[in-house]
């Protein structure tokens, strides 16, 4: 079994503050190792469940919060960024058999996660058919273009609800709970165990059942932070200005919203 795990850090346990995701301060070290321990339980899930390639795509900041040496040897570890419209996604297949997401947070303009956002923090949200996008949603709809089911997720609270009503059968694990600008969070160890029969139960009760509902349609709508920024991206082939602050953009074609989404996020 070949399986895709996408990794953010928003979603772990006990991280609360935009420092601790930065390498700058001395707290991110904290949360770098406890962010390894939990895509080691996820991994070890996996592979109790018969998984025998894992693809990591290292996917939070600088994509290089890792430490290869630190994890099952039948991982393959994607760092850094490529540049393509995948982005954090990079590496997924259709001939992988299916997705996990680990340290995954609620989207933009969310009081389940005091550092909720979407892809960056220079906007108000991403709205896709009227619902404020989150990075699961952004990437599961992805891995649907693929045909590869999502077997499990683990993040805050609130995100693990979003996904169980993008599709129930994704099995989720809750990290943390949001508390406006503070997070509740039990025991780390507890945690990992969670992941860890959470990853192994995922994948063992993953069918094509679990792939995400791709829409037939996408209106997406952007809200900039700036109106500057809204006015230089609607000059983006297929984008047009709404308002003074957000520039909105339709597709039936979901690969032509991830290149729109490249370039004016």
């Amino acid at each position: 079994m070949k399986v895709f795990i996408s990794v953010d850090i928003e979603g772990i346990n006990g991280i609360c503050c935009w420092d601790e995701t930065d390498p700058q301060y001395a707290r991110y070290h904290e949360f770098k190792e406890e962010l390894q321990k939990e895509v080691n339980a996820a991994c070890l899930g996996a592979i109790e469940a018969g998984a025998t390639e894992i693809i990591i795509k290292d996917a939070h900041d600088s994509a290089r919060n890792l430490n290869i040496t630190d994890l099952p040897e039948n991982v393959t570890l994607i760092r850094g960024w490529e540049g393509g419209v995948c982005s954090m996604m990079a590496g997924l297949t259709k001939d992988v058999d299916a997705v996990m997401f680990v340290g995954y947070h609620s989207p933009s303009r969310s009081d389940g996660n005091s550092l909720s956002h979407t892809m960056n923090t220079r906007i108000h949200h991403v709205k896709i058919n009227g619902q404020i996008a989150s990075e699961f949603m952004i990437n599961s709809y992805y891995a649907s273009t693929l045909g590869v089911p999502v077997a499990f997720l683990s993040g805050d609270e609130n995100l693990t609800k979003l996904a169980k009503s993008a599709n129930y059968n994704i099995t989720t694990v809750a990290s943390k709970k949001g508390m406006h600008g503070a997070c509740v969070s039990k025991h780390p160890s507890i945690t990992h165990k969670e992941i860890k029969e959470g990853a192994k139960e995922g994948l063992q009760r993953c069918t094509k059942d679990n792939i995400v509902e791709l829409p037939k349609h996408f209106d997406v709508e952007i809200q900039y932070k700036n109106h500057l920024d809204a006015f230089r991206n609607s000059f983006f082939p297929g984008c047009k200005l709404s308002g003074t602050d957000k520039v909105i953009f339709s597709s039936d074609n979901y690969y032509d919203v991830l290149v729109m989404l490249k370039f004016i996020l």
